[in-house]
């Protein structure tokens, strides 16, 4: 077994005072993801097979999302398209586990597959910010519907 870095990833999480199913379909549901993340729209829920895009207004232009897992409310895997040639796509992950006896949820996104490259990390820094903030916006959203990114990028 080697121990040699291969790969980038990256992994936060957040805690949201609302149940485990409210906070998944919340994420799911493209009208609740267009409310509160994706600033130009989302198009598509999370489910295999879906035809599923996302829009954003500080990065113009759809992107196209795979889902490759989706185990309601607890977990799901997608795929979307990298920001470079050598990244074609990226794999990220969430996961939703109750706490506080399904009062709040800890919900943990992990994105990972970024090249060993200056620009690998400086995408997977960025991208790291980018889903920060959408916990910061899904915790809002969910808890007292407040849209964080409402005029923050344009």
């Amino acid at each position: 077994m080697s121990n040699e870095l291969s790969s980038l990833s990256f992994t936060v999480s957040g805690r949201v005072a609302r149940p485990v199913a409210q906070v998944y379909e919340a994420v799911a549901d493209p009208d609740q993801l267009s409310k509160y993340f994706t600033t130009g729209g989302a198009r598509g829920r999370l489910e295999p097979g879906a035809d599923i895009s996302w829009d954003f207004a500080d990065f113009p232009g759809r992107f196209p999302v795979t889902v490759v897992e989706a185990d309601p409310p607890r977990k799901l895997v997608i795929r979307w398209e990298g920001r470079s040639a050598l990244e074609k796509e990226t794999t990220t992950t969430f996961e939703f586990e109750p706490i506080d006896d399904n009062a709040r949820t800890l919900v943990t996104i992990t994105e990972e597959a970024w090249q060993l490259t200056p620009d690998g990390a400086k995408n997977a820094f960025g991208n790291c910010e980018g889903w920060t903030g959408m916990l910061n916006a899904l915790k809002a959203w969910v808890e007292h519907g407040i849209n964080l990114r409402e005029g923050f990028y344009a």
